[in-house]
């Protein structure tokens, strides 16, 4: 990880938006850079491992990563996601449209 002589710690709100939707019980998140000079920040920090952490207790099943460098965007695909789906949760969100609001709150090291 690319480490700042002066730094500080963020929510990835302040530096970038997020979509998110549903395929089943699988969720689907987006993550996208305001300022493409953030790109690389949110590439090297916003990992498995962070997103895993962010949705604990709501995600019980394999989290996959994809980057998009052309759009300067990551994609989370999150398996058991959704209370088993649409057809059968009974969560108040069973499309998963508000699951996007969890990423913004993980946090991120930028320059100063």
């Amino acid at each position: 990880m690319t480490t700042y002589k002066n730094s500080r710690k963020v929510s990835l709100r302040e530096i970038a938006f997020s979509r998110s939707g549903d395929k089943g019980d699988i969720a689907n998140v987006s993550l996208i850079p305001y300022e493409p000079e953030h790109w690389e920040v949110i590439r090297e920090q916003v990992t498995i491992e962070m997103v895993r952490d962010l949705y604990a207790g709501l995600v019980t099943g394999e989290i996959q990563r994809y980057e998009l460098p052309g759009t300067r965007a990551l994609n989370f695909v999150m398996h058991g996601a959704l209370g088993g789906g649409i057809a059968v949760s009974l969560r108040v969100d069973g499309h998963g449209k508000a699951m996007q609001s969890l990423i913004l709150e993980g946090q991120v090291t930028i320059p100063a």
